[in-house]
């Protein structure tokens, strides 16, 4: 039996979102796993406050894609240890209307497009890159951006571990009605208390836990069918690293350094890819 060629079209669509999300994200080592996180926080809030499944997964590709527009970033503002200087926060703002354009044209285009520019806005007006208010914005993009914060908040950076949930909860609520949307952030928390964000929290893909570098703080990524005694490498400070196997997750043990640029290479989240591919199935046709 032939299969529906829309069907066929649109995996194919999605698909080629997702890899190009997976390359922009790959530029920066701190950052790993942060859309599939996104992604998975943003469909439990959507289930959350009543929306249908289809609905919910629509969100959830958002979430996935809401920083294409870091592609434009150049390399030394986007991976810039430091504090950013006025000008350098202005380039950075710009990202959300470069992905806009950047999707402009692609098939799915008007169902992502909103989230990717509107991700940063705040309900008071502040945000950008178009100072939106309250309902201007759209509920996706208000439930992506209180998941990308409360992401940001609970992953190690280069200036400060990460956040227990509870403390990142606790900042969110500070700016509800401010940033956030009050009801939204209600049942956040609620997920939080529940703990049915904990399996995301510190993970680039459904039990895959995160491994950060004990030399220099960055992600080092390790596929699902990791095990003790794989070797695996830092691309912030080219460290070398065997893998030891502790409950469900692993230490790193530093074995060396490389300057192999094949074994620095940025590796593709495929579990994450993959995962969202199967629960993509049938919810844009």
């Amino acid at each position: 039996m032939l299969r529906n060629p829309w069907t066929i079209c649109s995996g194919f669509c999605i698909k080629s979102l997702l890899v190009l999300a997976d390359v922009v994200e790959a530029r920066d080592p701190y950052t790993g796993g942060h859309i599939w996180r996104v992604s998975q926080f943003s469909k439990l809030l959507a289930i959350k406050i009543g929306l249908p499944e289809k609905e919910a997964v629509q969100v959830s590709l958002g979430g996935y894609l809401h920083d294409l527009g870091k592609i434009g970033i150049p390399d030394n503002i986007l991976l810039k240890k430091g504090k950013l200087t006025d000008e350098e926060y202005g380039i950075i703002k710009t990202h959300p209307l470069i992905g806009k354009r950047l999707i402009s044209a692609h098939p799915l285009s008007e169902m992502v497009c909103r989230p990717i520019v509107e991700h940063h806005e705040r309900i008071d007006g502040k945000g950008y890159p178009h100072g939106l208010v309250a309902d201007e914005i759209s509920l996706p993009s208000k439930i992506i951006s209180a998941a990308d914060v409360l992401d940001a908040l609970t992953s190690v950076r280069p200036y400060r571990r990460e956040m227990s949930l509870e403390r990142a909860c606790q900042i969110l609520d500070e700016d509800s009605g401010t940033h956030f949307d009050p009801n939204l952030l209600e049942h956040l928390d609620e997920l939080a208390r529940d703990g049915d964000l904990s399996h995301i929290i510190g993970h680039s893909a459904e039990s895959i836990p995160l491994i950060t570098c004990p030399t220099c703080g960055p992600v080092i990524s390790v596929p699902r069918t990791a095990r003790t005694g794989d070797v695996v490498f830092c691309r912030a400070c080219t460290g070398k690293f065997i893998l030891h196997q502790i409950q469900d997750s692993f230490e790193p043990e530093m074995i060396g350094m490389t300057n192999n640029p094949v074994e620095l290479q940025a590796e593709p989240n495929s579990a994450a890819l993959n995962d969202l591919m199967k629960d993509f199935a049938g919810k844009f046709d």
